[in-house]
Formats: C-alpha cells, sequence, structure tokens
C-alpha cells in the first residue's frame, strides 16, 4: 500500500515538533507549507499540532485548499490570522508555539502575541528546512524530469543561437523552449551573459550581443510541479578570440567540477567536496576568482540545504539529498566560466542527473 506522502512529512514534522519541546507550530514560509500540505497557492499558514493540521486562509483559496490539502482542515479567514489566531489557540490548548524565526518577520510575530499573553512564542529555525533536504520519491521524480527540460531546452536552443542576437534573444528563446516541453515556468531568471557579463555570476540579461569567440556564461534553470533544476554551461560560438586564456581557464573549471563530482557520496562534508574544487581552481592560480561556494540543494527552492561550500564544516550528505555542483572563474574584463550539474545522492554514491554536453564550441556555418 503506498503512503501518502503529507502524511508522512506531517508525522516526521510533529517527531521534531515534539522534540522540540512544542505544543504546536506555525508554518509561514511558502515552500514549507507546499512541502507539509501540497498547496500551491500564494496565501496562508499551517498549525501543526500533535493530533490535528489545520490551514488557515482567506477566501480566495478556500476551495483551492480542499481540493489540494485533504490532510488539513481549513479555518477560513474573513479578516486575518490576527484575528482568529486567539480562537484558535485556545481550541488546541496550546501554551507553547513555534514560528518560523528565519521566516516571520518581527511586527508580524509581535502582532501574534497581541492578545496571546498567556502564550509563550518560541522561535525555531530549521525544523521543516531539513525535512526538505532530503528528498523522497515523488521529489525526485519531479527534479529528474525539471532536468530533462532544462537539458532539452538548452539543447534547442544553441542549435539556433547566432552571433549579433542578444542575451536577451537567446533567454527568451531557452524560456520558450522550457514552458513548450511542458515546465511551470524558469526556477528562476535566466542568465545569459556574453564575454565580460560572464565575469559576474549573478550578471542579468542585457541588450548585449553575443560575439563570435566570447565566452558566453548560461544559467538557467525549469520549474515543473513546484520543484526546480539548475543548469549552468559556458558555450563560445565559434573558435574562441583567445584560445590559450579560454581553454585553460574552461579545462581548470572542468577539472574542477568532475573532481568534485566524483567525490559526492554519503558521508562526505560540503566543506570536504567544495575544497576538492576549490584546491584545483586554486593550484591552477585562480584560487581568488572563485569566490562562491561549490553548490547547494535544489528542490522546492533553487538554493536550499544541504551546502556545499566552505561555511558548511559539519553537515555530511545523506542518501537523497540533491545538489549542484557547479565551479566557476571570474575575470573582471574578460568573463567567467561556469559548468554546473545536479546531481543525486544514492545509498551507495551518486547519480549525475544532468546530461546537457559540455563540449563549449557550438559552430556557426
Amino acid at each position: 500500500m503506498t503512503i501518502d506522502p503529507y502524511v508522512l512529512r506531517l508525522t516526521r514534522l510533529r517527531a521534531v515538533v515534539a522534540d522540540a519541546g512544542l505544543d504546536a507550530v506555525l508554518i509561514s514560509q511558502p515552500e514549507n507549507r507546499t512541502y507539509l500540505s501540497g498547496f500551491t497557492g500564494s496565501a496562508g499558514w499551517l498549525l501543526v499540532l500533535a493530533d490535528a493540521a489545520l490551514f488557515a486562509t482567506d477566501f480566495r483559496y478556500y476551495e483551492q485548499v480542499g481540493l489540494e490539502c485533504p490532510d488539513f482542515e481549513l479555518v477560513k479567514l474573513p479578516a486575518g490570522l490576527q484575528e482568529a489566531l486567539p480562537g484558535l489557540v485556545e481550541r488546541i490548548g496550546g501554551r507553547k508555539l513555534g514560528f518560523e524565526a528565519d521566516h516571520a518577520t518581527f511586527a508580524e510575530v509581535e502582532e501574534w502575541r497581541t492578545g496571546l499573553t498567556a502564550c509563550e512564542w518560541v522561535p525555531t529555525k530549521g525544523l521543516t528546512r531539513d525535512l526538505r533536504a532530503v528528498k523522497d520519491g515523488a521529489e525526485v521524480t519531479l527534479i529528474r524530469a525539471a532536468v530533462k527540460i532544462a537539458d532539452e531546452a538548452l539543447a534547442a536552443a544553441l542549435a539556433e543561437v547566432r552571433p549579433g542576437m542578444r542575451e536577451r534573444d537567446l533567454s527568451w528563446l531557452i524560456e520558450s523552449y522550457m514552458h513548450a516541453r511542458g515546465a511551470d515556468g524558469p526556477a528562476f531568471e535566466t542568465i545569459v551573459a556574453c564575454g565580460p557579463n560572464g565575469a559576474r555570476p549573478h550578471a542579468r540579461v542585457s541588450d548585449a550581443p553575443l560575439t563570435l569567440g566570447e565566452p558566453i556564461v548560461i544559467d538557467m534553470g525549469a520549474r515543473l510541479g513546484g520543484y526546480c533544476s539548475d543548469l549552468t554551461r559556458t558555450v563560445c560560438l565559434g573558435q574562441p578570440a583567445d584560445p590559450g586564456r579560454f581553454w585553460e581557464i574552461y579545462n581548470t573549471v572542468l577539472r574542477a567540477q568532475i573532481a568534485a563530482q566524483s567525490a559526492v557520496r554519503p558521508g562526505m562534508g560540503g566543506l570536504q567536496i567544495d575544497g576538492i574544487a576549490r584546491d584545483a581552481i586554486t593550484e591552477a592560480g585562480y584560487g581568488e576568482q572563485f569566490g562562491h561556494g561549490l553548490g547547494h540543494g535544489v528542490g522546492l527552492a533553487v538554493h536550499e540545504e544541504p551546502r556545499l561550500a566552505r561555511t558548511n564544516a559539519t553537515e555530511a550528505l545523506v542518501p537523497g539529498h540533491v545538489v549542484t555542483v557547479e565551479p566557476g572563474i571570474y575575470l573582471p574584463g574578460w568573463g567567467g566560466v561556469r559548468i554546473e550539474d545536479i546531481i543525486l545522492v544514492t545509498d551507495d554514491g551518486a547519480e549525475v542527473l544532468t546530461t546537457a554536453p559540455k563540449d563549449p564550441i557550438i559552430s556557426i556555418s
């Protein structure tokens, strides 16, 4: 018999809430709300306690909650959460209530406390975030499909790219193909950065033309069923204008990426894996030009736990983690190179989900 994944997620959250000594927890963070309930709308709060799960929202979503969230009892909010909270708290009998301190604002918490002076509001961090880091089978299936859409969209767009097109033209081609292949939309704002623009890791697309021989950094992803993919490739239209520099930097990044990916497996730490790529780039003389972390988790958000970074000295990978590996080198005035795949940590190793080719040269006829 198949068990509803949302029932399992609620069960796990309840165990965490009990371990924290809380009577209930108020979930306000959008991705956490979706993860626990299946809700795809944009407004609402979950109140989860040992023997009940309540979904509070306004008139716009009453019917949607009923359709998408059968494990939750709908609480109608005709005038907002603040007015309903005293009655909800009295009903559940809880006196120690957790809230998501890494999402709720100070002003919101102060409002919630109004009229509930007998309750203790306890800030929590990571209760649901840590659960979300380990993907179940249904989540992996959606991520695989989102990865496939992005891979196919990039291939289709690169088949049409020509010198003189603008960065935003290629971005639009990519996003159009993702929509045509069934994506809900892009997972984030697509990056297409040609030449010196590629020296900015989070460049915004512009009207700059795509020129022959210049490196073009493309960072893109599809969103499907709420789940994200994340893909980066660096390409060159025709042969590089500065072949010595281009191939030195490209091959350095590629070696670092392959070495780091080969180390992904259960028990390895984010700091260790980041160090493998960072050491390879540093030994080539470009350590100062690799300023971001190596990778991050991907799921309902494009950036989530776990982190493959210098700042993650304790967390070890476990089966079900889905992470990116994306080293890069960025040289102001010249451009950048970044290569990124998505990897699933398995029971005995890892599986690279991304299949997009890594040959950077795009032939121009």
